[in-house]
């Protein structure tokens, strides 16, 4: 085989993967990466992009209900589906072309193939060529995950939503965390009969409980059908095309679709020789250390392929602070802070949070307070209409700092990021009460709220 070298080698285009090889090349380094299936990664393809667009388009129904409040008469309108998954089909096309176009501008040598770690130092593609490399980055970010039951290959993955033939009447959405959540919100705004199951008392479990339990009060109103404490047994086929799913402790139930969104894994497939793997999680991702370093000399991984924090932005971050620490004169002057990420679920309502829930400040700190607010958005005030939003801010009673921010409702993820940077920076609640806020402003509340609950350090609270 032909063999080329570099001072990095990336397997995997996706957000941190590409971020590293990019930034590992503007520090002056000798840079390739291979990508078997698209650039981007899942969160471009198959993930946060479409999905987001998916979102925005399941909300126009319940905005031109409520443009009927503001004077418009709009007449008889119809969904195309098949208008809006082309129309995302087309953007991701165009996201796909500009990350090549980022990485050849960079100057980093691009391979499409399947890579594979053949030892320390070398990698091969397609079992045709050989690159050998100081450093080798393993960036192939996760798969989704379906649990091994009878019938499984009658229900689709997260996947496939994104590419439908055509929108089914029902659909069963299993899972309770932030895939499930954001897919059975999507398709109910798209007028389908939604059932998500999840197999605990409540989904979204690690956020905080308050926003968990406010979020399925308004899932449910909203008529999404939600089935907590339920699993499935099996998935069977039937004549008429549609699925009946036997849930465990006995009972039936019959939808066009299944969608499994019930967690992802590791997706190393193919990507270690015989006896080359390294050192996995209990999880199945690749154990590192906190310089992204897996037990294999010489290799290194990052994003969801280590299973650590999955999002993009942290990927992105990881890629940028390795880059850095292998290439730059300038070192990082300690390990990735993973504190205070801000995060987001873009269902209906929109969730955002950043900082510790109530539980976990519990467990951190002694007494605390916490202030809530819950109100119906000014938008809605002029007909029938009950949205309402609900703020939450943690603050430890003893330092008054604020550690943590929970929201859901409209703009939650995009009032969040800003608030975000006050809390990494340490802000107290009294740094928020001297904050002058912008009226009339949903985000308004998070610097007027006066009324604190104090809850001490020994309170139970729930799951």
């Amino acid at each position: 085989m032909s063999e080329e070298q570099f001072d990095l080698v990336v397997i995997g285009a996706g957000s941190g993967g590409v971020r590293a090889a990019r930034t590992a090349a503007g520090h002056g380094a000798r840079v390739a990466i291979i990508e078997e299936r698209f650039f981007g990664g899942t969160c471009v393809n198959v993930g946060c992009v479409p999905k987001k667009l998916f979102a925005y388009g399941a909300g126009f129904a319940g905005d031109l209900e409520l443009a009927a409040d503001y004077g418009y008469r709009l007449g008889d309108w119809r969904f195309d589906w098949a208008t809006l998954r082309d129309n995302k089909s087309r953007e991701i096309e165009r996201l796909n072309g500009i990350y090549r176009r980022i990485l050849d501008q960079a100057g980093v040598t691009i391979f499409e193939g399947h890579g594979r770690v053949e030892g320390p130092g070398r990698v091969s593609v397609d079992g045709e060529r050989t690159l050998t490399a100081e450093h080798i980055l393993i960036a192939t970010g996760g798969k989704p995950f379906v649990p091994d039951i009878p019938g499984k290959e009658h229900v689709r993955i997260s996947d496939d939503l994104f590419y439908l033939e055509a929108l089914p009447k029902t659909v069963a959405v299993v899972g309770g965390g932030y895939i499930a959540s954001e897919f059975a919100s999507i398709l109910n705004g798209f007028g389908v009969t939604v059932h998500q199951l999840y197999r605990r008392e409540l989904f979204l479990r690690g956020f905080d409980h308050d926003i968990r339990a406010f979020v399925a009060e308004h899932m449910a109103a909203k008529g999404v059908h939600l089935h907590f404490n339920t699993d499935v047994d099996a998935v069977e086929a039937r004549p008429d095309g549609s699925r009946s799913l036997s849930l465990k402790g006995g009972g039936e139930l019959i939808v066009d679709e299944v969608f499994y969104a019930t967690g992802r894994d590791a997706n190393l497939e193919g990507l270690f020789a015989d006896g080359q793997t390294p050192a996995l999680n209990d999880n199945g991702a690749l154990r590192v250390d906190d310089y992204f370093q897996t037990t294999m000399k010489s290799v290194h991984a990052l994003g969801d392929v280590i299973d650590r924090v999955p999002l993009t932005p942290v990927a992105l971050a990881e890629g940028m602070w390795l880059a850095a620490h292998l290439f730059a004169e300038q070192k990082p002057a300690g390990p990735l802070d993973y504190r205070n990420i801000p995060t987001a679920v873009f269902g209906t309502p929109n969730i955002g949070t950043v900082g510790l829930t109530e539980e976990e400040a519990l467990e951190r700190f002694g007494t605390l307070r916490v202030y809530r607010s819950s109100f119906r958005p000014m938008r809605y005030s002029l007909g029938d209409i009950q949205e309402r939003t609900l703020i939450k801010l943690i603050v430890d009673d003893a330092s008054d700092r604020v550690v943590g921010l929970h929201m859901a409702g409209e703009e939650a993820a995009e009032i969040t990021q800003g608030f975000a940077v006050a809390i990494r920076m340490g802000a107290t609640k009294a740094d928020f009460d001297a904050t002058i806020g912008i009226h009339p402003t949903s985000a308004e509340e998070v610097v007027t709220l006066r009324q604190a609950e104090i809850v001490p350090a020994d309170t139970q609270s729930g799951e």
